[in-house]
Parts: C-alpha cells; structure tokens; sequence
C-alpha cells in the first residue's frame, strides 16, 4: 500500500546521529498507528513472461524497453520494478475494499493493454517455475542485498529474481483492546497468516520440478533465516517486540555516496548506535534498515501481510485481498478467525514465524494438512458472510465461493493445478493419456 509516509532514504534528517535509545522511541513510534480499521491496500507483485513462450527467457532489452513504456503512462498507483525484473504494482490507502478493488483493476488492464503491445504477460505464480534467478536490476541497494543474502545461501537470490506475492495491508487496529484491537491484530496476522499460506499456496516448482512444497516462496523466506525475514516473538506488546527485533536484526549495508555499500557481516543496528563505526547511522540509515526486514507481517504504521503467494488468472488476487479484509477488518469475522486458529498456536509453540511447525507445515503441505484445512473452512466462510458488510459485490463474494468450493472445501490450492499440470504434460508427451486436461490447464494458467 503506497501512502506519503516513507520507507526510508528521503528523510530530511540524513546527517544527525541517533541514539540506542531515539531508535526505540522511534520505531515505537513509527510503526503502529493505531485507530479504527479505515484504510485497506495491495501491492501485487508479478512475472512478467512471454504471451507466446513463457518457458523461454525475456530478454533484458525487451524487459527494459516494454517498462519504458509503462513509465510514460498515468496510473493510480506506483508500479516498481523488481529485481529480478517482475513488477510491482502498489495501490493507494482505500477506503473500503471496492475502492481498492477497483482502482487496482483500472491500472492493471492499463499495464497489460501496454505489455501486450510487445507480446509480454502478468503471471501470477509465487515462484517463477521455469528461469533461473538472473538481476534485471544493477544498482548499489541490490548489489549489496545480494552479497548480504548470498551468505545464507541461493535462497536469497531466488527470492530476490524469482518470486511474485500477494501482499495485503490492513489498518494496525485501535489502541484499545477486543477483536480490532492492534495487539490482538497482531497475534492474529502471525497465525491466521499460516492458514493464508496454506490456502493460497502457488509456488511447487523449481527448474520445472517439484519441490515437495506447496509453497516453495515461503520455504526460501525460511531458509533465509529469522534475523533478515523472521518475526519477533509473540511474548510481549507488538511495539515493545518489533523495536527490540528492530535493534537486535543485522544491518543489511552501510549506504556510501558514491562507489558500492559497505556490506558488514553481524552487526546489528543496536551495535551500530553504540560504536558509530563505521559511521554513526542517521534517521535515514533507520528508515532503509526498516526496508531491509522481511518478516511475515511487517507494521508500517499499518500491518503488511507479506505471506500469501502470487495468485494465478487476471483477477486472482481479488479472493485473498477481499478474505483477508473481511478476517481483519469485520468484527463478527476477525473474532471467528481468532477462535479458529487460537488452537493452531499450540503447534507453533514459542518459536515465531515462519521458523516454526504450524508454518513449515502450511507451507508444505497447504491444504492437505486436516487442520489447517479445517481452519481455512471457517475462515473463508466467515469472510463470505462478512463481504456484504464491507460493501463487496456479489462478483467478488462469487470469486470468494468458488475458491471455496473449488480449493478450500477440496484440501487443495493452486499449487496442486501446477503439480496436476506437470503430470498431465509428462503423460501426454509419454503417449499415454490425451492432451486435453493438459490443454486446458495450461490455458487456464497462462491466462
């Protein structure tokens, strides 16, 4: 959700130095607006593919040149360039969930009607399935992101060039506690966010074979490790927790004027303000250090949902923005959603998100898992009696009741069309079974 609060860099205050203590009192700060849910927004993230030979490799050039044209048209919401090159689309704070809705679709079929001139697509898929990851973008922010995330492995790379997501992002709730409240928001996005998982889980293949997980997106966040794209423990207030994970996360790079950053290895951003080396960080070293955490539920000021995998069709993205709205923002819905997935703490114990056994398991077996299936039932029927609430069309509450009964109520997600796809093809070029399921599989994904 694109708003006028900063993500870090631009900050007038570049060259005061900051205190252990300013860093607390900021992020505190910062990071938690509280007040009633008023405000809802997406950021869609994309691959971008040939119409006519996704399997094949968009050049760099035809990349750069289709993006060039993007650049020169109006559109509501910001729309970024990823590393790896895929596109992200963030959408203005909404009013209501049509409001959103709405805009995001106008500027989309703008962004498409442009890429189509040159044979290019969105697709929605949380891992890209076929290309090895390769930097579209060469600039000292992803340069230095890319050594930094290289010491714990391909994860980083991959999740850096690779992979598209759906990100919904909520109000973080009223001071005051009950259903709205921000610490009961806040508990809620880190076990509901693994029922999300499950749910929409749409990233099986790597170099066209299957991983064994259905959400192989969050496997990478994982194995990226819990100080860069963990959660903090669930043990204390949301501000008191988020500030100390704050300040105890390595800094990812020490940013220069010119030349490439300095890339330190295990200094955290607490260490940083007491040593000044290897020179005092800035508000606006702050800001970019907030930018540089990928936890599951990032506060902003408002809470961003960052675990749900890019979703397949033109309107995908629809069901997971209008099912996470309803769970958060209607009261009947988000005390429902917290009843049914308070017994799934058990199974995620005291270790936070993602490195925990509730999100392991939703990331590899989705739906599959009895429980967590269980548990989207509930919660996708809630949201269905709560979209009229919230204003939503009978179209969107239709696209919530399909998925239902198409994924929810079957233990499946979009994963198991990709795997069912790969299996048909296999057969087909085998001679043993017809192309038609296959066909039609595929026309449906590319679409």
């Amino acid at each position: 959700m694109s708003d006028s609060k900063s993500d870090g860099g631009d900050c007038t205050d570049h060259r005061t130095a900051v205190t252990e203590a300013e860093v607390e009192a900021l992020v505190r700060g910062i990071c938690f607006k509280t007040g009633p849910p008023r405000a809802l927004g997406v950021e869609l993230e994309w691959l971008v593919h040939d119409v006519d030979a996704p399997q094949v490799p968009v050049t760099l050039e035809r990349l750069e040149a289709a993006y060039a044209a993007l650049r020169a048209v109006p559109l509501r919401s910001p729309l970024t360039v990823e590393p790896g090159g895929q596109l992200e689309l963030s959408s203005p704070p909404a009013a209501s969930l049509m409001e959103c809705i709405r805009t995001v679709s106008a500027d989309l079929d703008t962004v498409r009607g442009v890429l189509a001139e040159d044979g290019l697509t969105l697709v929605g898929i949380g891992h890209d399935p076929w290309h090895t990851p390769r930097r579209f973008l060469h600039e000292p922010r992803y340069d230095a992101m890319e050594i930094c995330l290289d010491r714990t492995g391909p994860a980083g790379r991959r999740m850096m060039c690779a992979s598209a997501s759906v990100q919904v992002c909520v109000d973080a709730g009223h001071e005051e506690p009950g259903p709205l409240g921000h610490v009961r928001r806040w508990w809620l996005a880190h076990h509901l966010g693994a029922v999300l998982v499950a749910a929409f889980a749409n990233s099986p293949l790597i170099g066209r074979e299957p991983t064994g997980w259905v959400s192989t997106r969050q496997l990478l966040w994982t194995e990226i490790g819990a100080d860069r794209a963990g959660a903090p423990p669930l043990d204390d207030g949301p501000r008191t927790a988020w500030a100390r994970h704050v300040l105890d996360s390595p800094v990812m790079c020490v940013r220069q004027d010119s030349g490439p950053w300095e890339v330190p290895e295990g200094l955290t951003f607490r260490e940083w303000t007491r040593s000044g080396s290897p020179r005092p960080p800035t508000r606006a070293d702050l800001d970019y250090h907030l930018t540089t955490l990928f936890p599951p539920v990032r506060p902003r000021g408002h809470l961003e949902l960052r675990m749900i995998d890019a979703q397949p069709g033109e309107d995908g993205w629809i069901v997971p923005l209008a099912v996470t709205a309803a769970l958060f923002d209607d009261l009947e819905a988000a005390e429902t959603a917290y009843r049914t997935v308070k017994p799934l703490a058990e199974r995620a114990r005291d270790r936070p998100a993602p490195h925990n056994a509730l999100w392991t398991d939703a990331a590899r077996h989705g739906l599959a898992d009895p429980e967590l299936r269980e548990a989207a039932a509930v919660c996708f029927t809630a949201a269905l009696g709560a979209l009229p609430r919230l204003g939503a069309t009978t179209e969107v509450t239709d696209a919530v009741a399909a998925y239902l009964d198409r994924y929810v109520a079957r233990g499946r997600c979009p994963a198991d069309d990709l795997l069912d796809l790969r299996r048909d093809m296999g057969a087909s070029r085998s001679g043993r079974t017809g192309g038609t399921p296959a066909d039609r599989r595929r026309k449906d994904i590319r679409t």
